[in-house]
């Protein structure tokens, strides 16, 4: 009998404990470790931050549903990962031995990185909001509210070094459509400041026409931008911006003011994962190879934001290259089956695809990229828009709340209407 731990239980330890527990017989034991006692769904923070879900929508009871597919649930934080002594510490002080470790973490939010950047309770300096987290979209909406009532410039966008591009512009179109419903949108300047080279980038180079329909998306809404910027530090009030031109000269310095800023931060490895020895890279994201296993240890499989995947290309100012939902199903699907095999006394064969489909909202409308794969080179590349990407990602929140609640990875009608479009999750069967 083996013991699978994973730890984190989110958008890719979720599913990874459902796949795992549908393809391994009963007499294996799968815990999920987690440092909180229910799952966001982190997609739709966008709306909670301008008020248009509240938290309860979007978030779910972990132990109900994982207990119904036989699968334990331990709410406590992991602080030491022994992992030549396969075992894992909890914040509470108790000790898990395992035969595997999945780590689905997701990744630590490096505000520290730019002074005065973040929100103070997640170790930034206080001048900044974030929408990585259910608790930081409703820090925002709080403020919102507030600044409603005497409106003023926003500045949103991305930080050097980060690699999740596509909520940052979600969110600066869906501010930009709640204003204007709220008919305040003549009272509210809004600058868009990114470490990307260009709108449009989004951390992958750029996906089919994405760089002339966010400009054009950009222009039409009457936002201003700053790109290859690295913003070096935040005072109340006050974004400090250094602009890079192409060669990574400084070109322009900036001195952004605003009432109200989201700036999404770059992000690191959590702690305990970073600690491990030969795990991870420098930046504390987990190293793995073809079929999502630990290069230094054979039985930790890791998924999701946490891994480490190089930059698409060297960008005047450092970006990251971002890790998106169906990229990381297709990670946790290769992770279950290898594991499968590795029990079976076979060797690894399957490979996540890393295709990405993305519905990103624009509050009245929305934008749809599909690359596959995610890194360039692909086959397929496009990039539309469209009033159906808003209602698709509506239904899509509520599918996959569904999907979480019934304990499916993939259902039926999904891998098969999936790869009718040529989307598959794995290389080597295509399943």
């Amino acid at each position: 009998m083996a013991h699978i731990v994973i730890v984190g239980a989110g958008l890719g330890g979720m599913p990874a404990a459902y796949e795992i527990r549908e393809l391994l017989g009963k007499e294996h034991r799968i815990t999920v470790v987690n440092s909180t006692d229910y799952f966001q769904f982190v997609p739709s923070n966008p709306w909670i931050a301008v008020g248009w879900r509240e938290r309860e929508d979007i978030t779910l009871p972990i132990e109900p549903y994982l207990t119904r597919k036989g699968i334990n649930f331990i709410a406590q934080g992991v602080t030491h990962i022994d992992a030549p002594g396969n075992q894992v510490t909890l914040a509470d002080g108790q000790t898990l031995a395992y035969d595997y470790l999945v780590i689905t973490t997701g990744p630590k939010l490096a505000f520290s990185e730019v002074p005065g950047a973040g929100p103070v309770a997640s170790g930034g300096g206080g001048f900044t909001h974030s929408i990585c987290s259910v608790d930081h979209a409703q820090a925002f909406f709080a403020d919102y509210q507030k600044f409603l009532e005497n409106p003023g410039p926003v500045v949103i966008g991305a930080m050097p070094g980060a690699s999740c591009f596509g909520p940052a512009y979600e969110f600066a179109f869906i501010l930009d459509t709640d204003l204007r419903r709220r008919k305040l949108r003549n009272k509210v300047p809004i600058t868009y400041v990114t470490s990307e080279p260009y709108i449009g980038h989004l951390g992958l180079g750029g996906v089919g026409d994405s760089k002339s329909m966010l400009e054009s998306e950009m222009r039409n809404r009457d936002m201003k931008w700053i790109t290859n910027a690295k913003t070096t530090r935040v005072e109340e009030g006050k974004l400090f911006v250094t602009q890079l031109d192409d060669l990574g000269n400084v070109y322009k310095e900036h001195e952004v003011g605003f009432k109200l800023s989201m700036m999404l931060p770059a992000f690191k490895g959590v702690d305990a994962v970073a600690a491990v020895p030969h795990l991870c890279n420098p930046r504390g994201f987990v190293l793995i190879d073809e079929f999502q296993r630990s290069k230094a240890y054979r039985n930790i499989f890791s998924a999701g934001v946490c891994v480490a995947i190089p930059p698409v290309e060297t960008t005047p100012v450092p970006t990251g290259t971002p890790k998106t939902g169906y990229m990381i199903e297709s990670m946790v699907g290769a992770i279950a089956h290898n594991i499968a095999a590795d029990l079976a006394g076979l060797p690894a064969e399957d490979k996540g695809t890393w295709n990405a489909i993305c519905l990103a909202d624009m509050g009245d409308t929305g934008a749809a990229f599909v690359a596959l794969p995610q890194i360039p080179p692909r086959n397929v590349n496009w990039f539309k828009k469209g009033k159906w990407v808003h209602l698709a990602k509506i239904a899509f929140e509520k599918y996959f709340l569904r999907k979480i609640r019934k304990g499916n990875s993939e259902p039926v009608y999904e891998k098969y209407v999936l790869k009718a479009l040529g989307i598959v999750r794995l290389t080597d069967r295509a399943k």
